[in-house]
């Protein structure tokens, strides 16, 4: 029986589409206990610029899609998690330390939270905009738009179901974005990305990197490129210096507690009112 020398995987970046390595050609080791696990690209702020860049070309073209088009778009995403079950759930026990079945029900959960966040495409602008009462020969009207680019620290833990949690509601309303995956789990959101690149989605409107979480997170904060921010899976104790360092460009900057499903797709929409004249 002859030995075998291992293959070491060495996992890249998600920007514009593509799988682009670390302009740093930096990587960070992932490990279960002793036992090597994967080598993820460590992204630098080149590559979060990058990312940026593809996030905002991509942004009018996802916004003006039709609510139609983007509710089918993310319907068959749901559809290729389904299909990845497995995978997850082995990527989810390897470095969460949860049985099958914990993990099993958190893939379940973020398949069914993506739908549900899906089924809201062609219905944002009814239930969030208004005909707004005016004295005068006029119509007025809100409508609700996308805020434009949003960047996302996803929370360490759950891995798959964090990250769902976040992306969905900010791509659902037509904004763009750039993910910071789980810095100590962070096989399923590459996973995700793999997902993401033989999809329907069109390039550039999710971007996925990999890294530390503190030294990526400072630089996305003050980009004047990004519109808003989710800091929910940053530590509590940064979240301070990242209100600060955004507010050079007036960046909404979130923190959402548990279960705050609607609340995270509506932060990150403007308010458009249009009046017009009634004609005679």
């Amino acid at each position: 029986m002859s030995n075998r020398i291992d293959v070491r995987k060495t996992y890249k970046l998600f920007v514009n589409g593509q799988f682009p390595r670390s302009e740093s050609g930096r990587v960070y080791e992932i490990k279960s206990g002793k036992e090597f696990i994967a080598n993820p690209a460590q992204a630098s702020r080149k590559d979060l610029r990058d990312a940026v860049t593809a996030a905002r070309t991509a942004q009018s073209g996802w916004a003006n899609a039709t609510a139609y088009n983007r509710g089918q778009i993310l319907y068959r995403i749901a559809e290729m998690l389904e299909g990845r079950t497995s995978q997850f759930v082995d990527e989810i026990c390897i470095l969460e330390k949860l049985t099958p079945l914990q993990a099993k029900a958190q893939v379940k959960q973020a398949i069914d939270t993506w739908v549900w966040y899906a089924g809201w495409a062609d219905k944002i602008s009814t239930t969030f905009g208004a005909t707004n009462p005016v004295a005068g020969p006029y119509y007025n009207f809100t409508i609700p738009e996308p805020m434009g680019v949003v960047g996302i620290l996803a929370p360490e833990k759950p891995s798959l179901l964090g990250l769902v949690e976040c992306l969905a509601p900010v791509l659902v309303s037509g904004n763009t974005t750039v993910l910071v995956a789980s810095q100590g789990a962070p096989l399923t959101a590459i996973t995700f990305a793999e997902v993401l690149a033989t999809s329907d989605l069109p390039a550039g409107v999710c971007n996925i990197l990999t890294g530390i979480k503190d030294e990526l997170a400072p630089w996305m904060a003050s980009h004047m490129d990004v519109n808003a921010m989710d800091i929910s899976g940053a530590s509590k104790k940064s979240h301070a210096g990242l209100r600060e360092s955004g507010a050079d460009n007036l960046k909404r900057i979130f923190a959402f507690a548990e279960n705050a499903k609607t609340q995270r797709m509506t932060s990150f929409l403007e308010a458009k009112t249009i009046w017009h004249t009634i004609g005679i």
